[in-house]
């Protein structure tokens, strides 16, 4: 297969979190000759991605630099603490950042949630990654603060979570370049978005067809035949050719 015969591709940027299957299933349904390619990315390296076109578009979270990029928000995800099963904190339906006060609250390097003040007492050493912390509240030195979907990538069967009221959360958008929207961008914003098959919107609308000429009249149309009581070939005052008849 020559380079002028490889199908286009559309690749799609996504972070830890976002599970894009569905949407991914139905861009199969609809356009099964273009394949998508899935590139997973770190919530901070994906906006630069997206502007070195290493992808045609991206799930991101919000906020961050939109310089040269546009983004659709898509959803808030809720907040919540990640602890030990035996956690006294796990008898509670949901916690405040004034309840995590004594406890050790691991803030790793590539945290997402964005703090006027962090909750709780900081750790001797920042883990290098979320992963990392979740493996240091298993192992009970302490817990950690993440949207819930994180909770739910880095699930453990003695860990649990609650939510966090009053606490910072984390917007997921879909992201491209400004000067990169094509037909393939427009047709994934419309998958996003929930749009049918045959809704046009997001997408550029295309040419319009030349207007068939109309046919001449010929004079054979349908004739109306004359109101009753009328002759065609009669004046108003119903003598032949409209002019009276002279009396003798």
């Amino acid at each position: 297969m020559t380079g002028s015969e490889v199908p286009p591709s559309f690749r799609l940027a996504y972070v830890p979190g976002v599970i894009p299957g569905k949407w991914v299933r139905i861009w199969h349904e609809r356009l099964p000759d273009i394949p998508l390619d899935l590139i997973q990315a770190t919530a901070a390296e994906a906006p630069d991605m997206l502007r070195r076109r290493d992808a045609d578009a991206g799930f991101v979270r919000l906020p961050f630099d939109r310089t040269d990029l546009s983004a659709i928000p898509l959803y808030t995800e809720t907040t919540v603490v990640v602890i030990p099963k035996d956690h006294i904190v796990s008898a509670a339906d949901e916690v405040s950042p004034a309840d995590l006060a004594d406890d050790v609250v691991f803030h790793p390097l590539d945290e997402i949630l964005e703090w006027d003040v962090r909750p709780g007492r900081p750790a001797i050493e920042r883990p290098a990654t979320t992963a990392d912390a979740v493996e240091l509240v298993a192992a009970g030195v302490g817990l950690l603060v993440v949207p819930q979907s994180l909770a739910r990538l880095h699930h453990r069967k003695d860990l649990t979570y609650r939510p966090v009221t009053d606490a910072p959360q984390s917007r997921v958008a879909l992201s491209w370049r400004e000067d990169a929207t094509t037909d393939m961008v427009e047709d994934f914003i419309g998958i996003v978005r929930g749009r049918t098959v045959n809704s046009t919107r997001g997408r550029r609308p295309a040419a319009p067809e030349p207007q068939k000429k109309k046919r001449p009249e010929t004079g054979t149309g349908t004739r109306h035949k004359p109101a009753a009581g009328k002759n065609p070939r009669r004046g108003s005052g119903g003598v032949k050719g409209g002019k009276p008849r002279r009396r003798s």
